[in-house]
């Protein structure tokens, strides 16, 4: 292939990306104002300013677009996780920064979002596994947990799988705050805080600093061994 014919290519080849991203984004759109029942592919075909039948040229199906929509979306934050995860840091830093990664995507993006917070959830099963999705951002942070747990950062009795699916069922509700409207993103004082609660609270729990003397089920557990040897003994 000579050079000209390899510059066009390429040049056909950046005209395909840029049809496909502007469709996509269309659909985003139409996806947050109509929600997925409401939304037809003629709106997606309108909102992008192309042919109706270029639509399908891309996308099978208005569930192949709210799959795409949603893989496209959700790959793009577990990344962005994924550098807070590897990076460099202290548990708490790493907490931060990944309830700060959730925050920014609401204000770039909102109805991105919406979309992926709201719309994937009634969509119909099949095509969006939200499960499988999910763990992959689970499983990273579960890493982070374990390890934070041989370094002495975790309390003892914690245990890294659950703690990261409650911390990211922890985010699923902020963003599910941000988008029904509970906090006011255009306020900066109330997104600093509202971040502050999500990755405060969550830390309150784990952290071996803010362990109590005493855990609670360990006490319990403790009376129930001291009554049975009594019992045996009886």
């Amino acid at each position: 292939m000579s050079q000209q014919q390899t510059s066009k290519a390429a040049e056909a080849g950046a005209r395909e990306n840029e049809r496909r991203h502007t469709i996509l984004r269309a659909a985003i759109n139409v996806f947050a104002s109509k929600g997925y029942h409401g939304c037809r592919i003629a709106d997606v075909a309108r909102e992008a300013g192309v042919a109706y039948g270029l639509v399908y040229h891309y996308f099978k199906n208005k569930d192949e677009l709210l799959e795409t929509v949603f893989d496209t979306g959700w790959s793009g934050f577990v990344s962005r996780v994924k550098a807070v995860v590897q990076g460099e840091g202290s548990l708490e830093q790493k907490v931060r920064g990944i309830t700060d990664v959730a925050f920014e995507a609401y204000r770039v993006d909102p109805r991105a979002v919406k979309v992926l917070i709201l719309e994937i959830a009634r969509s119909p099963g099949g095509r969006v596994n939200r499960q499988t999705a999910f763990m992959d951002a689970i499983r990273l942070c579960s890493d982070m947990l374990t390890k934070a747990h041989a370094d002495g950062e975790l309390r003892p009795e914690v245990d890294p799988v659950l703690a990261a699916t409650l911390f990211f069922g922890n985010i699923e509700m902020a963003f599910t705050a941000l988008v029904m409207g509970v906090v006011d993103p255009k306020d900066p004082e109330k997104m600093a805080r509202a971040k502050e609660q999500i990755a405060g609270s969550f830390l309150h729990g784990v952290l071996a600093a803010d362990a109590d003397p005493e855990v609670p089920w360990k006490k319990e557990q403790g009376k129930s061994a001291t009554r049975s040897k009594v019992a045996r003994r009886s």
